[in-house]
């Protein structure tokens, strides 16, 4: 299971470069080869912490039962739009060049915001071993509410990861076009933050009672 995962995640790294430097119509495109190397490294880390727990990598490989629908339908729509940034950043940075250049220190900016993202993302990812792929009670885990480490600041710390590193994306690519669509996968990552924490609110048990001692759901202090 290990091999295969690791094998999985870096793949998906690779095709998402691909996407972009065919997008971008050059092999010089030093944009490309910098989301390259930040997707591999970031991918080495998903792995790296999740080796050991081969019950929770089983969870994240596939979609469980009780998945909700609504989540498998944003699911795919943000699959498509995150391609759709891909290829408009690959178009604009590195094939038309509408952007302008940027200074160096953006995109060394990217770098650290996409790993700073990941490091919440994965260490709430292990704070949670219920921390699944799709949204879904695990009643087969027995399914409890998480609420030490990151979970008392937000309830839902591994989506502040994940819009960290969203937000890095135009950074690393060097694309100001690609603003726009990766506005659009924050908000649907704010649309699931929300149903997810409806559903587990009606759903799980304890949720509500967790949800009263941390009171924002993504962004601290805010919302």
């Amino acid at each position: 299971m290990k091999t295969k995962f690791l094998i999985k995640t870096l793949i998906t790294s690779v095709v998402f470069s691909l996407i972009l430097f065919i997008s971008a119509g050059k092999i010089n495109y030093f944009q490309g080869w910098l989301f390259l190397v930040t997707n591999i490294v970031t991918g080495l880390m998903n792995f790296w912490t999740i080796r050991n727990d081969k019950e929770l990598m089983n969870e994240r490989s596939k979609i469980g039962d009780n998945a909700k629908n609504w989540d498998k339908k944003i699911l795919g729509i943000s699959a498509l739009v995150y391609v759709i940034n891909v290829i408009i950043a690959g178009l604009d940075a590195g094939r038309f060049q509408w952007s302008p250049n940027f200074h160096w220190s953006i995109y060394v900016f990217g770098v650290l915001l996409t790993i700073a993202g990941q490091i919440i993302f994965l260490t709430a990812r292990k704070q949670n071993k219920y921390f699944s792929s799709v949204v879904r009670i695990q009643k087969n885990r027995e399914h409890k509410v998480c609420e030490t480490g990151l979970y008392r600041v937000v309830r839902h710390p591994g989506y502040l990861g994940m819009t960290i590193s969203l937000i890095s994306i135009p950074l690393i690519t060097g694309s100001v076009w690609s603003t726009i669509t990766t506005l659009i996968a924050i908000i649907l990552l704010f649309i699931r933050t929300h149903l997810e924490d409806k559903t587990l609110l009606s759903e799980l048990d304890g949720y509500k009672e967790y949800s009263e001692k941390t009171r924002n759901r993504l962004i601290p202090l805010m919302w």
